[in-house]
């Protein structure tokens, strides 16, 4: 079993935006309970199916498994609509890689970064565009957004 510990951080600017590499990104959820959540995802050209456990704190159980990309698609049919749609850009800033993730469609305007650590209590830099924390809020979850999205905030 993998263990994600991640936190998750609105942006107070716009340097982000010529750093790293963007990827768009499509993503569904077969389950989006907060007690397990099941998430297919496309990448580029790459597809990947993702089981997540309930949150504590900034942790959870993960396992996530590439799949076909054709799977993939036929997934994202089965998946509680709507679909996230974003790009991704990987920002590698000392030892740590922040994703920044701007979304579109139906949670148009909002953006995000995540920074995943080794323990909760690391300690990291914050770039001058990282603004206020939102780990804790429950709002923010990628499968949240498709049950309440941004755009109906």
């Amino acid at each position: 079993m993998g263990v994600e510990i991640e936190r998750k951080f609105l942006l107070a600017g716009d340097g982000w935006r010529t750093l790293g590499v963007a990827v768009a990104m499509r993503q569904g959820y077969l389950s989006s309970d907060k007690a397990r959540v099941v998430r297919v995802r496309i990448e580029g050209e790459q597809a990947y199916l993702t089981i997540k456990g309930q949150s504590v704190g900034a942790t959870r159980a993960e396992w996530e498994y590439a799949i076909p990309l054709a799977d993939a698609e036929q997934l994202l049919l089965l998946c509680e609509q709507p679909l996230v749609e974003k790009v991704r850009r990987r920002i590698a800033l000392g030892p740590h890689v922040w994703e920044v993730d701007e979304f579109f469609g139906v949670n148009q305007g909002l953006v995000m970064a995540e920074i995943e650590l080794a323990s909760e209590q690391q300690a990291f830099d914050k770039p001058a565009w990282i603004g206020a924390e939102v780990t804790a809020d429950p709002r923010y979850y990628n499968s949240a957004l498709v049950k309440l999205p941004y755009t109906r905030w």
